[in-house]
Parts: C-alpha cells; sequence; structure tokens
C-alpha cells in the first residue's frame, strides 16, 4: 500500500516509538502521580521528561504549561469553551477544520459569543493579516487560527498574525495539527498564547495523544476529577498541568510521544520538511500536465505550503476517485476532511475533494507510481 494519508495520521511509525510503547505496558503499568511506590514514581518521570521535551520544541520556559490531552480537537475546545465568556468575539480564519469551527458555532448559537472568519489569501500574507485587522472589535477576545490548512496546504502567516495580536492585547490561539513537527514553531517569537497540537501526525507519535502549550490562563474547566494532588478539596486545583489533566493520562502514548519528537528532532524538521514538501512538488507537477485533473491551489512553495495538497478527476466524486485508488494500492483521503470552511473557500464544499500528504518515510518512486494510477483513473473512468 502507498501510503499518502500523513495529515490524518501519519504511518508508520518510527521503530523506537512502537517500541516506547510496548516498554510503557510491559514496565510502567503504574499510575503515575498517584501511588508511593516506585513503579509509580518511575511513571511519573517519564510523563514530566516528555513534558520537558515538548516544551523545549516549542520554546516554552515551563514544562508544567504543557499539558497533554487526548487529541488536538481536545485541546482546541479546553482554550474556547475554557477561555472565552459571554459578550466575547472571536475572529478565526476562512479555512478553519471543525476541531475550531463547532466549538465556536456551538458557543455563538447559545448566544455567548460573536465571531468573524477572515479570508485567507493565497500567497499574499500582507491581505491576509490586514483581514484579520479590519475584524477586530473592542470585545475581540481571540483569534484562533489554524498554522496550516489540512485541505490547501496553505500556511497561515501565524507570526505576524501573533503580533497583531499582541497590538491589540487579543488572546492568540493557534491550531498547529498540520504544522507541529513540519514546521518551526515558537511560541514565544509567534506570539503565541495557546498552540494546540495533534501527537500523532508530523510528531510522529500514537494516536490518542494530543498536546497544550498553554502560555496564559483557563479559567474554566470542561472536565474535573482526580488529579493525584490536593485530594481533600472538592474544587479543581488552579495549577497547570493538573488543572486540566483529570483521571489517568495516556502513560504509554505519551512515552511513544517522546520517542516521537525525538526522531523529528533527529531527522530536523527542516530536512523532514523538504523531503516531504519536494514530494508534494513531484505529484503537484505530474497532475498539473493532466487535462482531466483538477487542482485547487498555486504551486506548493517552500514557507508557504505545508505537504498536502487537494485534487479531483473529471467529473469523479472524490469518493469514487478514493476507492478506485485504493483498490489499486493508494491510501488517500478525500470529502470534506471535516473543513467546510476551508473546502468553500475554494468551491468544493459540494463535492469535497482527494487529499494527498506525505511523509517523512513517502518516497519518490511511490508519488511515480502514484501520478501512473491517477492517469489511468482519468482515462479510464
Amino acid at each position: 500500500m502507498i501510503y499518502l494519508d500523513n495529515a490524518a495520521t501519519t504511518s508508520p511509525k518510527p521503530i523506537q516509538v512502537a517500541r516506547a510503547v510496548d516498554m510503557a505496558v510491559k514496565n510502567l503499568s503504574a499510575n503515575p502521580g498517584r501511588s508511593g511506590h516506585s513503579t509509580s514514581a518511575a511513571a511519573s518521570d517519564e510523563i514530566y521528561s516528555t513534558r520537558k521535551t515538548v516544551a523545549e520544541l516549542f520554546g516554552c520556559d515551563a514544562p508544567e504549561r504543557v499539558v497533554f490531552t487526548l487529541n488536538c480537537t481536545h485541546a482546541l475546545n479546553y482554550v474556547i469553551k475554557g477561555v472565552l465568556k459571554k459578550g466575547d468575539h472571536v475572529i478565526v480564519s476562512s479555512v478553519e477544520h471543525n476541531a475550531v469551527m463547532r466549538p465556536v458555532y456551538k458557543m455563538f448559537k447559545e448566544g455567548l459569543i460573536t465571531y468573524d472568519e477572515a479570508q485567507a489569501v493565497f500567497l499574499d500574507d500582507e491581505a491576509t493579516v490586514k483581514n484579520f485587522r479590519s475584524l477586530i472589535r473592542n470585545n475581540t477576545k481571540m483569534i484562533i487560527c489554524t498554522a496550516a490548512s489540512n485541505v490547501t496546504g496553505q500556511m497561515l502567516p501565524i507570526g505576524s498574525i501573533g503580533k497583531l495580536c499582541r497590538e491589540h492585547g487579543i488572546l492568540f490561539t493557534v491550531d498547529a495539527a498540520q504544522a507541529a513537527g513540519v514546521i518551526d514553531i515558537n511560541i514565544n517569537e509567534l506570539c503565541i498564547d495557546y498552540l494546540c497540537c495533534a501527537g500523532h501526525k508530523g510528531l510522529y507519535g500514537p494516536m490518542g495523544t494530543g498536546i497544550l502549550v498553554a502560555a496564559r490562563e483557563i479559567s474554566d474547566t470542561l472536565v474535573e476529577g482526580g488529579t493525584g494532588n490536593l485530594s481533600a478539596i472538592l474544587t479543581q486545583p488552579d495549577e497547570l498541568p493538573e488543572r486540566l489533566e483529570s483521571g489517568t493520562v495516556n502513560l504509554p502514548g505519551i512515552i511513544g510521544l517522546k520517542k516521537g519528537i525525538e526522531f523529528v528532532k533527529g531527522r530536523g524538521i527542516n530536512s523532514i520538511y523538504r523531503h516531504e514538501l519536494g514530494l508534494i512538488q513531484r505529484a503537484y507537477s505530474g497532475l498539473s500536465r493532466d487535462s482531466l485533473v483538477k487542482l485547487y491551489t498555486p504551486v506548493p512553495k517552500a514557507g508557504q505550503f505545508v505537504p498536502v495538497m487537494v485534487f479531483n478527476v473529471g467529473v469523479l466524486e472524490s469518493s469514487k476517485t478514493g476507492k478506485l485508488l485504493n483498490s489499486m494500492g493508494v491510501a488517500v483521503r478525500t470529502g470534506l476532511h471535516c473543513a467546510p470552511s476551508a473546502h468553500r473557500s475554494i468551491g468544493t464544499l459540494d463535492y469535497g475533494a482527494v487529499r494527498i500528504s506525505t511523509s517523512a518515510f513517502s518516497r519518490s518512486e511511490e508519488i511515480e507510481r502514484f501520478l501512473s494510477i491517477v492517469h489511468t483513473i482519468a482515462r479510464k473512468y
């Protein structure tokens, strides 16, 4: 199978990730921070070590600000529902994932907040920032912005948007599901208050791992429960990470995540990015020469796109194309990719698109085989 669905989850995982998960299950099956014995203490040490690894990766000087979640969606919900209050105004981009749009829309429908969408303009960061600036109101509390679209691969100018937020005293939340481990992210340099990441994509960790780096406080909690400390009081602790980590954390996943991050750092984020984007550029070039294939973005240049692209073949529905590709040994994503706002922006809301995305393990010969198969489908169907 030629696996080109890495924007959903990277596959395969580095062997050291699998070994770490296996080790944790076999040797560290003790509840971290809950018991007084040595195995529990060792588990706690591993959790803290991973917090430090994450903090260093994203330029956070306080490992306790690193919160482990189930996924990026949970991290975003913790921020959106934990920080925003009645009467607040929010600005999102026009290419947001439903992980952002659904909680924002729910709060809007409940009459708690208002929101506006800023148009993300291909290849024009200045226009994109101007669109955000034009929507700022006196009660704008937060800008929530994806670092890179999971549909088009378009990178948004989060550094410039972060500076805009600082100028106006607005909180800045970044959805880095498609960017963490793919591009360099430093929360201080980019003026990010809340960074939300998926552990199982560009960081090569196991599924069921997510990260929230919270440089600012989160006043309300979505989940309350046991934290292993301050057990005599019935209110949730105020301090991070315990405030947002009720119950037993995913120890095998978190230990595996650390090894995934170490893999990325060992290969080099910039090196991985060049490799992955180079393959996407080859795919784009090959598809662009086929008159029966429809592309929806400019050429994916470095610094403007992450290694994700979408297309359609002739009059085929994207789901049909995906099934044909699967039958010929290629794994892709089809449909709306949980991001209708992004599809609306490129005109594919009614029928979706086929998405391919590469990883550090993708090979050039796989892209050549993929192109050959797409050309065959275009002429046969």
